[in-house]
């Protein structure tokens, strides 16, 4: 079976996707796996079906590199965004759902997509590393000097640590820049590398390092693929709400591809 399919990526973090709102494709495992392979496939950090939804703009269904089913893509889900737009879903302000529940989404400057993220209510300090879920759960670790941290091995030793290991988990290293201004490279699970850009990553490490400790917060952040930039609400040292991820969303390509 012929599939026709797009590519798009938000600051490198890029994803096949796949308009399926007449319910025609169902993909297993190891087909997703294999195209998202970089040798053999079409190649992405992950896979998105557009789903059809009788409440919402659509549905958002993501699948890892692996092939599994992932948890929420802050990247992938802007980038769907900016799919949905170009293949005629034309609106002011979207409203989706996907694994963790229901999510805004609208165009702003730059024509960049902002997305609205979940509320966090939970942060874990652990001995001066932090543990959140921003949609996907994700380990925040401060480091002095980012571009020097060896993301793949050190993420990969917390990722499979005993505490972490069943259930995996996005590992963030980030250097404060300035106040309000981050780096971060993350080792992303499902993907079992680092990636580019982490959008869910990005939100977390933008959380953790707010420069008001009450009210209004805006990072900017920096990461091997672009800039992105986080808005939100600081209501204490574990409680954000209106939290919108910004950033750029872009198509690459599109083709057929064989199933």
């Amino acid at each position: 079976m012929k599939i026709p399919f797009s590519k798009y990526q938000g600051t490198g973090n890029d994803f096949v996707i796949i308009d399926n709102r007449n319910d025609a494709v169902e993909l297993n495992k190891e087909q997703v796996h294999s195209l998202c392979d970089r040798r053999f496939g079409i190649g992405a950090d992950g896979l998105m079906l557009l789903q059809p939804s009788m409440k919402y703009d659509f549905e958002m269904k993501y699948y890892n590199a692996d092939g599994n089913e992932g948890s929420m893509c802050g990247n992938g889900g802007r980038c769907l965004v900016k799919f949905a737009y170009d293949n005629g879903i034309v609106k002011s302000q979207y409203k989706f759902m996907a694994v963790d529940g229901e999510h805004e989404a609208e165009f702003g400057d730059r024509n960049w997509v902002h997305l609205k993220m979940k509320d966090v209510a939970d942060v874990q300090n652990k001995h001066g590393n932090f543990i959140l879920d921003t949609g996907s759960p994700h380990f925040i670790s401060p480091v002095g000097d980012v571009m020097s941290t060896d993301v793949v091995e050190e993420g990969k030793e917390i990722r499979y640590s005993k505490e972490f290991k069943e259930q995996g988990i996005n590992v963030n290293f980030v250097q404060q820049i300035e106040e309000d201004v981050i780096m971060v490279r993350t080792y992303e699970r499902g993907v079992e590398d680092e990636t580019f850009s982490c959008g869910t990553g990005v939100t977390a490490s933008a959380l953790v390092f707010a420069h008001n400790d009450i009210g209004f917060n805006r990072i900017e952040v920096k990461t091997k693929g672009g800039y992105l930039a986080v808005e939100f609400n600081k209501v204490n040292d574990e409680t954000f709400n209106n939290i919108w991820l910004c950033g750029p969303a872009t198509f690459v390509f599109k083709g057929e591809v064989e199933v």
